[in-house]
């Protein structure tokens, strides 16, 4: 293990680098500009390519064609700028074009609050643009996480050919501490799939009912098209509806039916607990040190966190309602992620702690919370 001292975006852009990632495309936005400043200077110096953008469309649009080359591309902003990638995240989805989207959240909506903790981009990020999309969504809790989970954005952004989101909230892009890291030799690192067979036998859309396609990149020899209309095997244009049918389920598919490699949670003193509290990103943390502080208390809590938010991690989430009558679900808004929950496990009775002014929910206002409902 390696022992640096790093901010959250500082560690997101290093993680990136070491993981292979070789191109960034996109513009600077509290609170996620540092991720851009440190790939201005660490890719060069590992033979990449940053390029700042004049605007948040082109940043994006870069980053796509760069990935449709064959480069690992990432592009990083906040919800302001993730509203202005949105038709652009739509033609990485339909297209299948692998992109890393770091969206480190902010007061809103509008301009908000540009300086404040927020986790108002849920929703947002579950559904970035129109139409039928089918995102993966994870966010990081801790500053190791900001390391680990931007690897695995990667890795799932080449294994289902997909824009990957990696949604971090401000307070953890902008916490800095002392943090262990993998070495690099330990990476797991996802390789994305070629075509090795003759160029004319070559269609990249043809794939079974839940797999992605496989994008040859760019200059390579081999023909097809990429666009934003639904296409057929080799990628142009069709209105054909079987076809389109087809692609569409395939595009859900691919990730549904393989949600044991997207899903990814933990759970902190859930075994013996009475009560649990769900909680992500820097709220998660708060709830860890209101979970010590109410045991030493003699109260039994617990927590579930999700890594991944989308897809939901379902089957967990229903044995977490089974077991538990007493949770309490936490977040910074006015209850994006506890209304999915609740169409999950079918109830809407528990607990919720939301804030959505710019301020984090500290350890003392969970405990307060806990006591004010539960009578303790």
């Amino acid at each position: 293990m390696r022992e640096v001292v790093s901010t959250g975006n500082a560690l997101v852009a290093r993680a990136a680098v070491e993981c292979g990632c070789n191109f960034f495309g996109g513009y600077p936005i509290t609170p996620s500009s540092e991720i851009a400043h440190e790939l201005s200077v660490l890719l060069p110096k590992h033979g990449g390519t940053f390029i700042q953008m004049e605007d948040e469309i082109a940043g994006i649009s870069v980053a796509l064609g760069a990935s449709a080359s064959g480069a690992k591309a990432m592009t990083a902003s906040s919800g302001p700028g993730i509203s202005l990638k949105a038709e652009q995240i739509g033609l990485g989805f339909i297209a299948e074009i692998p992109l890393v989207i770091v969206n480190v959240m902010r007061g809103g909506p509008s301009t908000g609050l540009p300086t404040r903790v927020a986790q108002g981009d849920i929703l947002q990020a579950k559904n970035p643009t129109h139409g039928d999309v089918n995102m993966i969504v994870l966010a990081p809790s801790s500053l190791e996480e900001c390391y680990t989970q931007t690897v695995r954005a990667f890795n799932l952004a080449a294994r289902f050919m997909t824009p990957v989101m990696l949604l971090l909230d401000e307070t953890i892009g902008h916490m800095q501490a002392r943090v262990s890291l993998p070495e690099i030799s330990e990476l797991e690192i996802y390789k994305r799939r070629e075509f090795s067979g003759e160029p004319k036998e070559y269609k990249p859309y043809e794939a079974a009912p839940d797999e992605p396609a496989t994008l040859n990149p760019f200059f390579k020899g081999y023909h097809y098209h990429i666009t934003g209309l639904h296409h057929g095997a080799t990628g142009f244009p069709t209105e054909d509806g079987k076809i389109v049918e087809y692609s569409m389920n395939r595009l859900f598919n691919k990730i549904n039916l393989h949600t044991d490699e997207c899903e990814k949670f933990e759970e902190f003193m859930l075994e013996d607990a009475e009560i649990c509290i769900i909680a992500f990103g820097s709220v998660a943390l708060s709830a860890k040190q209101a979970i010590l502080n109410l045991r030493e208390k003699g109260l039994k809590v617990g927590l579930f966190k999700p890594l991944t938010l989308f897809p939901a991690p379902a089957k967990k989430l229903k044995e977490i309602s089974d077991k538990f009558k007493k949770i309490l679900v936490c977040e910074l808004n006015l209850g994006q992620y506890s209304g999915e929950i609740s169409k999950i496990i079918l109830r809407d009775d528990f607990a919720k702690l939301l804030k959505a002014n710019g301020r984090p929910i500290s350890p003392s206002e969970i405990e307060a919370k806990i006591g004010e409902i539960y009578g303790f």
